[in-house]
């Protein structure tokens, strides 16, 4: 079968390529996180402030339910990407199949978990007083639409694997724009409140499912797969599973920071703290929408010239992925730092949130220039199938200095605490990720003339 654009990975100038891989990836990032933006805009207010807070207690529920769907894409498009590198389409085409089975049967089972529990899950993610009632509406609906959102964040890496980043764009913009255009006509319109707003993502996530299926089945598309493909197979399971376990494990551990700012927050300084922490969060997927996109396109070219074994290729694309997410970075950093009050005044003009929310944003997003090392260097682990670095790089951010941070620092500092521990936890997972990404490219990625060299 030929591969022309997957093999382009291989052979083209790493420069040229990852702008042709991240800009895409980039505008299909930076369209969800306008479509985030622009859906909490509605709903603070054509609904109210606590229906953001309620938005923000149910985000992380739902979120880590889809999140299994990128997991399983992203640890499948990490075999794919190395299979296709090394002219194995056999592997490639099974390791598609299982991600579709093993997406549908584990969302599907943690929905009706979900629903199950929705009266305790509610409360434990700081859906407590005015903030219940809406919780529970939008849950309830937004919980039946998860499993389709969880393909299409599972369908959309393995597109981006195939090197096709144009069609991986317009999967992410088209549930962005119809969830806009939906909650126009469910919330404004037929005025169904939170009820609207979640019944508008879901109908968005059709979307985009129905898209996706196109592209498969599309003369675009190389992965052509039958129905022997979905039979499990439980060594690529076991593969997928590894290196799909760090994206899980980091979304489990960004689920788990929600709950424990929101509590944390709410103790401190009741709903329009949360509400405040739910701007911020939002503003926070936006800004870092040009180092995640730069990490999209990364992902593809550093497993396929790993495959490879184009090692100066792969060292090439890390040296110009950190830089590039760097510049970008520092330009929305500038914007934040400088505009925070207009921000904040965007998403409602509650005089409370209003007075509290610009100088949380300020701390929030003070690490903002340097992030991008540490985003590229966890990625790169994941990229080339070492699922144990990778893993433990992801969580050292959230997992192993943000959430300890978060307990301690409030208790002597208060409620600028909290914000204080986001630009400290990135600060040191940036270091510890810089060393080991530079160990690591100084011993494993090195050409036959280095190794020569160094005998020598």
């Amino acid at each position: 079968m030929g591969k022309p654009t997957t093999q382009e990975l291989g052979t083209k100038p790493i420069g040229r390529l990852l702008i042709k891989q991240a800009v895409p990836a980039s505008i299909g990032i930076l369209v969800m996180s306008i479509n985030l933006l622009v859906d909490t805009i509605f709903v603070g207010n054509w609904i109210g402030p606590i229906a953001i807070a309620a938005i923000n207690v149910v985000t992380p529920v739902s979120f880590f339910i889809a999140a299994l769907g990128m997991a399983i894409g992203i640890g499948g498009s990490s075999i794919i990407s190395r299979a296709l590198g090394a002219d194995n389409d056999h592997k490639a085409f099974k390791t598609f199949g299982n991600q579709i089975t093993i997406t549908i049967l584990l969302t599907i089972i943690l929905v009706i978990l979900g629903l199950a529990f929705v009266s305790s899950l509610i409360p434990a993610f700081g859906g407590r007083g005015e903030i219940f009632e809406p919780a529970k509406v939008y849950y309830t609906i937004i919980l039946y639409g998860v499993p389709l959102l969880a393909l299409c964040m599972m369908g959309n890496s393995v597109i981006r694997a195939e090197g096709k980043p144009k069609f991986a764009m317009i999967a992410m913009i088209i549930p962005s724009v119809g969830n806009l255009l939906l909650d126009f006509i469910l919330i404004k319109v037929f005025d169904m409140g939170m009820a609207g707003a979640a019944w508008a993502s879901t109908g968005s996530y059709i979307l985009c499912l129905s898209f996706i299926i196109w592209f498969f089945k599309s003369r675009n598309a190389e992965l052509k797969i039958s129905f022997s493909h979905l039979g499990l197979d439980f060594s690529l399971l076991k593969e997928i599973s590894a290196l799909g376990f760090v994206t899980l494990a980091r979304q489990a551990v960004v689920s788990v920071t929600y709950l424990l700012v929101n509590n944390t927050l709410f103790e401190l300084g009741g709903e329009t703290s949360v509400t405040s922490y739910a701007i911020i969060a939002r503003m926070l997927m936006f800004a870092l929408f040009p180092v995640l996109g730069m990490t999209q396109g990364f992902l593809p070219i550093a497993g396929f010239n790993y495959g490879a074994e184009k090692y100066q290729r792969v060292r090439t694309s890390i040296n110009k992925a950190v830089i590039y997410a760097g510049i970008v970075a520092v330009f929305v950093f500038s914007l934040i730092m400088i505009f925070p009050q207009p921000i904040v005044s965007v998403f409602t003009d509650d005089p409370v949130v209003m007075n509290k929310t610009p100088s949380a944003m300020r701390w929030v997003f003070a690490a903002l220039p340097i992030i991008g090392l540490q985003t590229i260097g966890s990625a790169y682990f994941q990229a080339i199938g070492k699922a144990v670095p990778a893993l433990l790089l992801t969580l050292s951010r959230q997992g192993f200095f943000f959430i300890p941070l978060v307990l301690i620092l409030p208790m002597y500092f208060g409620i600028i605490g909290v914000w204080i521990a986001f630009p400290l936890a990135d600060l040191l997972s940036t270091i510890v990720t810089g060393y080991f990404l530079n160990r690591e490219i100084k011993t494993t990625l090195v050409t036959p003339k280095q190794v020569n060299m160094s005998n020598q």
